[in-house]
């Protein structure tokens, strides 16, 4: 049996246990050290999870390299982990973003130096220590929630994965609430603390409905024999007609799973605490929450929902459709509207969303594999987008749009990288998010042509607001506060480059992605007995037999 997958999980979780037990950082040396130490462990989890993307076999078994220890055998619950292609590319996209994160994040735990003395290295007040503790678990807590996250992508028993779905709340409570943006003015306290009560209320009503759930699945199933939580014997059974869920017990239990995911997904109208949550955390905080933790419910809906209840899911799906374009539509229309730059990128998260459920419930394999395709491609865009305008906001001090104009006179480079994550934004042709934009709404119009059609007016907002950000930003005159701005630096650079260079590549060269993802989602299309609806008009033969 190998440990691997437990090694890329325990990996950064001992990282974090050590980052938060450095000491306190007296001196920038020491914050440094703390800094690095972090940065390494996200490196090492990056090549293990690299190691197993390439050791992942596409055309072998649907879960690899997987392991089982007992944890609590009186219940059946036990600490399994198993990869499918989905599960492998999606905690790649973690371990990739992770370490961006660290380095765009480099300074915003440390000690403001307005509030130092010159010569010092931090403020001169009674709780200096405990101030400069910030940085140690600034760090430790990205790492947390990075462990967390990739047990969840990796976990095979049910009750194991909505742990580790609930525990990351905790760091990601402390994130928003502990460490917020700078530039949110007098009042950022007490609206940091709103966000995070907010987020951490909603994703909790979300899991204690998911929890209820979890053990109504495990009475049944025990009911009839199987007494486990295994994800794996469950399907299995279940796709067997081996184990048996009535009609309304199986509505009612995929609703209690739905709305957790749906709540972290986030899906309309479950969604307002998305906006908040994003507008008070930093930049770095705010590319964790949209392009990792969010992740984890619409998997989860690939995994657990279309898994455990196939009749239920093609029951649903239309509603499920309904609200997802409803999300496309409404995030859309908000994000035009928008005077706070990051609030923007909020809303166009929601919209985005809305499309990745959308591919996921059209139950076709164009759109299954555009929904997965669009999980890591809208990471890898929108963290671009969303650390270019945190690196905008640290210079300014403001999030208002109204505060810029003629950035790219003074900081070109900035300007550039701002402007490919807004064309990646708009799902422009040769950028990543078109290949998946454009499988999800081709999917759909196979099964929903209506839903499809309205979609594509997604695409056309997005247009506006992204093309408009822009202008309103780094075009014009140049505004007094932009005139002394500096360009990026190497540092910034260094995160910003590889993000661009993904999008790029995925954009002309999606291969490697699908090659990992198809197998997969055809095996979750066939759990539901769904096959692609057959043409409207279907290839005609000529006498002879040949076809035209």
């Amino acid at each position: 049996m190998s440990a691997l997958l437990s090694a890329t999980c325990a990996v950064p979780a001992a990282g974090a246990v050590l980052t938060a037990a450095l000491p306190a950082g007296t001196t920038g040396a020491r914050r440094r050290t703390t800094k690095l130490v972090a940065l390494g462990v996200s490196a090492l989890t990056l090549v293990l999870a690299a190691v197993v993307a390439v050791r992942f076999d596409p055309h072998g078994d649907r879960y690899q390299l997987t392991e089982s220890y007992s944890w609590i055998r009186s219940f059946g619950i036990t600490f399994s982990l198993g990869v499918d292609g989905i599960g492998a590319v999606l905690a790649l996209l973690t371990a990739v973003l992770v370490p961006m994160v660290m380095l765009a994040s480099w300074h915003d735990a440390d000690p403001d130096p307005a509030s130092a003395p010159a010569g010092s290295d931090g403020p001169a007040d009674p709780g200096t220590i405990e101030r400069r503790r910030r940085t140690q678990g600034f760090f430790a807590l990205i790492l947390a929630v990075e462990a967390m996250v990739i047990v969840s992508f990796y976990a095979t028993d049910v009750f194991l994965f909505y742990v580790f779905f609930e525990a990351m709340l905790i760091p990601m409570y402390f994130l928003i609430g502990g460490f917020g943006d700078r530039a949110g003015g007098p009042e950022s306290a007490r609206q940091r603390s709103y966000a995070a009560v907010k987020f951490l209320l909603y994703n909790l009503l979300g899991g204690l409905v998911m929890l209820a759930a979890v053990i109504g699945l495990y009475v049944i199933a025990q009911e009839q024999g199987f007494g486990t939580f295994d994800l794996r014997t469950l399907t299995s059974a279940i796709a067997d007609g081996k184990l048996q869920l009535s009609g309304t017990a199986e509505k009612a239990l995929f609703l209690g799973f739905f709305f957790a995911f749906a709540v972290k997904a986030p899906l309309w109208p479950l969604h307002t605490w998305l906006p908040n949550a994003m507008g008070e955390a930093t930049a770095g905080t705010a590319v964790l929450i949209t392009a990792v933790v969010d992740k984890v419910g619409t998997f989860a809906m690939l995994r657990f929902c279309l898994g455990l209840f196939p009749h239920a899911s093609k029951t649903f799906a239309p509603a499920i459709l309904v609200l997802s374009l409803i999300g496309i539509v409404y995030g859309a229309l908000l994000a035009v509207g928008q005077k706070d730059i990051k609030r923007l990128v909020a809303y166009a998260s929601i919209s985005h969303f809305g499309f990745i459920i959308m591919g996921i419930f059209a139950l076709t394999s164009q759109g299954q594999s555009g929904a997965t395709l669009y999980m890591v491609n809208h990471g890898l865009s929108t963290a671009a987008w969303m650390l270019v305008a945190g690196f905008l906001i640290s210079r300014r001090g403001s999030r208002l749009i109204a505060d810029y104009g003629g950035v790219q006179k003074v900081a070109p480079v900035l300007a550039g990288t701002f402007l490919i994550g807004s064309l990646a934004t708009l799902s422009l042709p040769g950028l990543a998010p078109f290949v998946s934009e454009f499988l999800v709404l081709v999917g759909t119009f196979a099964r929903y042509p209506a839903i499809g059609i309205v979609a594509t007016f997604g695409i056309v907002l997005a247009a506006l607001y992204a093309l408009l950000l822009y202008q309103r930003t780094m075009t014009g005159p140049v505004k007094e506060g932009v005139r002394a701005m500096p360009d990026l630096k190497a540092r910034e650079l260094a995160v910003v480059a590889p993000l661009v260079a993904l999008t790029v590549l995925f954009g002309v060269y999606p291969k490697p992605l699908t090659d990992l993802v198809n197998p997969s989602v055809n095996a979750t299309l066939s759990q539901v007995h769904e096959t692609d609806p057959a043409p409207a008009h279907p290839v005609a033969a000529t006498p002879g037999g040949e076809q035209k």
